[in-house]
């Protein structure tokens, strides 16, 4: 129907939710490389760690209705916690590789 507007459901994220969270995982992965260093792949593996894991945060902390912090329909301290675990992990994983090269 024309002049109807569509209201999201509890839960549905909104475009201006979607921009928030990109932003966000954006900084988190940014950030993380200026405190880590390295060249670009390492800039790039840390965004999509930190989109990757901001993202599954977020649905994680949905799926066991965890609501700390919420800024409408995002789940801002799971979707962080989870973009820090993953943004670790990737820094980790870079680390033993590079160690195990070496030893080579």
């Amino acid at each position: 129907m024309s002049g109807r507007r569509h209201h999201p459901k509890v839960g549905e994220l909104t475009i201006p939710t979607w921009l928030l969270a990109f932003t966000l995982a954006t900084l988190y992965g940014a950030g993380f490389h200026i405190w880590q260093g390295g060249g670009a792949r390492r800039l790039a593996l840390y965004l999509l760690a930190g989109w990757l894991g901001f993202g599954l945060g977020h649905f994680l902390g949905n799926a066991f209705k965890i609501q700390f912090v919420m800024i409408g329909a995002l789940n801002i301290m799971t979707a962080t916690l989870g973009s820090a675990i993953a943004l670790f992990a990737a820094r980790w994983l870079t680390t033993s590789e590079a160690l195990a090269a070496h030893k080579d």
